[in-house]
């Protein structure tokens, strides 16, 4: 199969959530290829080619210095967000890309407005970035958790308002509209794995060793919360999926699936950017030419 088939494929499926619409997880089949069998093509090599375009368009990217590249990972435990960072960004080059993971608040960030640690990440022009987990969390495990929020630094009445969720949905879509104005394209996936996938991944983490370490049982508490979190996230999906910044919704049974999807949507994002190499001046050109006949001219 061609990319660019893959991608028509991707496409038709339509796991954007189109800006303004209302929609429920369920609307998502988390078990979703597009109608492929991972044994009827080779998705390595498809994966390679998406990854090999996918640099070269950082090339330009980096060369071109005028945009960045904002990609934002969101999803239940055990998604596959590590895994597929790791294999669409495999070919990045690591001056270009820079990923930040957004653990729980330390004390100097909770001494700041939510969004600080946010900004000190963003990446410069001419840079991908990545978060993985990101400033969304203020809207799903704060809300899950109220004694999170309880404990943030705010004032009293700012905590009991009632319509605190909704003004950070509009604080955040301002603060990617103001992103996107100043030439960082942001892209937003949700890995929606399902709740058995889940399970199977977390008792594959305790079998295994070499998988221990990934395992702690805070995660079997927060599978707990599974529907808590279902409703946050559909909250979140129906108040900041917009048309500058939208919230794309991958299946993530499969990972060799998720991570076609990704690296296809990423590639096809740039390409509307009409990216380009920096176009030398006549003089410089000219400089050019003469470097060139003094090199020619070494012995």
């Amino acid at each position: 199969m061609e990319p660019q088939a893959f991608l028509e494929r991707i496409h038709s499926r339509n796991y954007l959530v189109q800006p303004g619409s209302k929609v429920r997880l369920s609307d998502f089949d988390p078990t979703d290829t597009a109608g492929l069998k991972r044994k009827e093509f080779d998705v390595e090599a498809l994966l390679k080619a998406s990854v090999d375009e996918l640099s070269q368009y950082q090339d330009v990217l980096y060369a071109q210095d005028i945009y960045a590249l904002l990609i934002i990972f969101q999803a239940m435990d055990a998604a596959g967000k590590d895994s597929t960072i790791k294999h669409v960004m495999s070919g990045i080059n690591p001056q270009g890309c820079q990923v930040y993971n957004f653990k729980s608040p330390s004390e100097e960030e909770l001494d700041h407005d939510y969004l600080w640690r946010s900004f000190k990440a963003l990446p410069e022009r001419g840079r991908i970035g990545i978060f993985n987990r990101s400033h969304y969390e203020e809207t799903l495990i704060v809300r899950v958790h109220p004694e999170i929020l309880a404990q943030q630094k705010l004032p009293p009445h700012l905590k009991s308002n009632p319509n605190i969720w909704e003004h950070r949905f509009d604080e955040i879509n301002h603060f990617e509209k103001y992103l996107v104005n100043n030439g960082i394209k942001v892209l937003k996936f949700f890995l929606n794995v399902s709740k058995e996938e889940q399970k199977q991944r977390f008792l594959k983490r305790i079998d295994r060793p070499d998988k221990n370490w990934k395992f702690a049982i805070s995660d079997v508490k927060e599978r707990q919360h599974w529907d808590e979190y279902t409703h946050a996230y559909e909250a979140v999906f129906n108040h900041t999926s917009t048309e500058w910044a939208p919230w794309y919704v991958v299946p993530a049974d499969h990972k060799w699936f998720t991570r076609l999807t990704v690296a296809h949507v990423i590639v096809h994002e740039l390409k509307q950017l009409n990216l380009a190499y920096p176009q030398v001046t006549e003089a410089h050109r000219k400089e050019l030419l003469n470097a060139r006949k003094i090199l020619e001219q070494e012995s």
